[in-house]
């Protein structure tokens, strides 16, 4: 395959940060190709491993769970819009480890409930932080497992 300036457009944005392969096509389409092309240039950059969904699940993962602070529910989501097959995902949130996936929840709780410290109510409270870790992506019942035994209940 020749490469041209638009391919080496996407080889470089390929190689800025890992990416999906429905990024790479979102992107080739904004350039002008049409999809057969954009199938031949797919091949192409996977050949050159400037692709790799594996890779950019993991890296993905990675990143969401430890900058983030995001739970393995709201990751699944954000893989699933990339298009990232099942059998990926699972494989990239494996990499998360249990006993840090708890701490996170552990430490966001501590947080969140510092912040509401002015609110007296512990069901209000609880409810707050609840819904706080709900919206970061965490599982129902890991959620109140932790919060109950916060709040000693």
């Amino acid at each position: 395959m020749e490469i041209t300036n638009y391919i080496k457009q996407l080889m470089d944005y390929c190689a800025y940060r890992e990416r999906a392969h429905s990024e790479v096509r979102e992107k080739a389409f904004s350039l002008g190709y049409n999809s057969e092309e954009v199938d031949e240039i797919i091949v192409f950059l996977i050949q050159e491993n400037f692709l790799n969904e594996q890779r950019f699940a993991e890296s993905y993962t990675y990143g969401k769970f430890e900058y983030n602070k995001w739970g393995k529910i709201k990751i699944i989501q954000g893989l699933k819009q990339k298009d990232i097959p099942d059998s990926l995902i699972k494989k990239a949130l494996k990499q998360i480890d249990n006993e840090a996936y708890e701490l996170l929840i552990q430490k966001l709780i501590e947080q969140k409930a510092a912040q509401l410290n002015k609110e007296k109510n512990i069901w209000i409270k609880k409810k707050k932080i609840k819904n706080f870790l709900i919206q970061r992506g965490f599982e129902f019942k890991i959620i109140d497992k932790f919060l109950n035994h916060y709040f000693n209940l």
